[in-house]
């Protein structure tokens, strides 16, 4: 999963970098943000609350939220270097091609473009959001040269977009469970089984949407194509290897690496299976899970990623130090997001306008489970994602990361990508101005997203 969507991504090609429908609608949030809290909060005579808000969301920014998740976001992120480097990736990408040539049967087995979505969703499905975005550029140009009627979008190119929002993450959401930890929860990684149940139904509900959409679309008169269309796809194709030759071993491990293997993955079930014996003594079945979960969910994790590595003949200390690297430069990267929307948010509720916004909509949301505190990180999501972080790390800090509403907050932020980016990046890329149903499609899979978070904190946490 990508945290920030704004920094740090490559721009699709030569020549001026697409508008962006997402930050433009950002600007005007914030912006009024800002006037609404200067304006209600002079009104209700809340100007010195509001003062001292824009500081402490500031400070807040630095000293909360970036500076104690720096630490764990460098070590997962060194993790996730060297299980790609042991071969990961390559079978990640290899379960998906299957599934990638049942749903774009119109693109050659072998074309490139097929080779590109592979990659892609391989990527993303890792939580590999930033080195996914050239293979999906690659992807789309690709896409593009299959195009009959450039500028309109393809059935292939609108169900990879749809999948691409809303992919399912397999590893967990480290920046929010840093956020969470830093806050002092007692169960930081407790929102990863429910961003995997939201990410699942999120991209469930995109695929069977494009699938509804497209036969209902070709129902209906399909305008001529455009006699002398714009083809940009020669210029804005990034080189990119999208095979698999340097993404894992060129040998299986040896003997001696094996027998290590085995060993810690007996030592593991064993200690597991003595743990649950003993807490199945005095907890029903339900809690049993939960606890081993709690307990044992990120350390297997932390081993697993290891062994990967060691088994793929990695030096694994040399590759999780190049990797945590990267993690310290994203951080850098999203500080000014966070520092921006932080401030903003802050000043929004000393103002007294996201109370009055909240005793508002706490009728209908409360009705459907959702509860209203919620809602602005709902809003925002499918905007931007650095400043749906920010969001989220006020709203942990003002209720709790323990309480429904913090969890709920924290699940979101992983439960689909942010839709305006993703689409005006990619299709942007290819010079697309007609999308079809992919806004559509992309929406509806943020809505199932958005549900599925809920009901399973509802779940897993009351």
């Amino acid at each position: 999963m990508t945290i920030a969507d704004g920094s740090g991504r490559l721009r699709p090609g030569p020549g001026a970098a697409p508008r962006r429908s997402g930050g433009t609608v950002l600007n005007w949030i914030w912006l009024a943000l800002i006037l609404g809290s200067v304006v209600y909060g002079g009104l209700t005579g809340r100007m010195q609350a509001v003062s001292d808000a824009l500081f402490s969301g500031a400070k807040d920014a630095v000293v909360t939220v970036v500076l104690p998740m720096i630490g764990g976001m460098m070590f997962f992120l060194g993790l996730m270097r060297v299980a790609r480097e042991g071969g990961m990736l390559r079978v990640v990408a290899r379960w998906l091609a299957p599934i990638l040539r049942r749903l774009f049967p119109e693109v050659p087995q072998d074309h490139p473009a097929m080779g590109a979505m592979v990659m892609n969703l391989a990527t993303n499905t890792l939580g590999l959001g930033n080195a996914a975005t050239p293979f999906g550029l690659k992807a789309m140009v690709e896409l593009d040269r299959l195009n009959a009627r450039p500028g309109v979008a393809t059935d292939a190119m609108a169900m990879f977009l749809a999948i691409n929002v809303s992919a399912i993450h397999l590893m967990p959401p480290t920046g929010t469970i840093m956020i969470r930890a830093a806050a002092g929860s007692a169960n930081p990684a407790g929102i990863w089984l429910p961003t995997l149940i939201a990410t699942a139904c999120s991209m469930t509900a995109a695929i069977a949407s494009v699938y509804l959409l497209r036969a209902r679309e070709r129902r209906r008169p399909q305008p001529l194509p455009d006699p002398a269309p714009e083809r940009v796809a020669a210029r804005a194709a990034p080189e990119v290897d999208v095979s698999l030759e340097h993404e894992g071993p060129s040998e299986p491990a040896g003997p001696l690496r094996r027998l290590v293997i085995a060993g810690v993955l007996v030592a593991c079930a064993v200690g597991l299976g003595l743990q649950a014996a003993e807490l199945s003594l005095e907890l029903a079945p339900f809690d049993v899970v939960t606890a081993i979960l709690k307990a044992w969910l990120v350390p297997l994790l932390v081993a697993g990623l290891l062994l990967v590595g060691f088994a793929g003949r990695v030096p694994v200390y040399e590759s999780m130090v190049a990797g945590a690297r990267e993690g310290l430069d994203l951080a850098v990267r999203i500080l000014p997001f966070l520092v921006a929307i932080l401030a903003a948010v802050a000043m929004f509720r000393a103002s007294g306008l996201l109370d009055l916004l909240i005793l508002g909509i706490d009728p209908v949301t409360s009705r459907i489970g959702f509860p209203a505190e919620a809602l602005p990180m709902a809003l925002l999501r499918p905007l931007s994602g650095s400043g749906a972080l920010g969001v989220m790390a006020e709203t942990v800090k003002t209720h709790g990361p323990d309480s429904f509403v913090g969890y709920v907050v924290c699940t979101l932020q992983g439960s689909t990508e942010t839709t305006f980016y993703v689409l005006t990046l990619y299709y942007g890329a290819v010079g697309v101005k007609n999308m079809r149903y992919t806004l559509a499609a992309c929406l509806v899979a943020d809505l199932a997203g958005f549900s599925a978070a809920t009901a399973a904190c509802h779940l897993f946490f009351g």
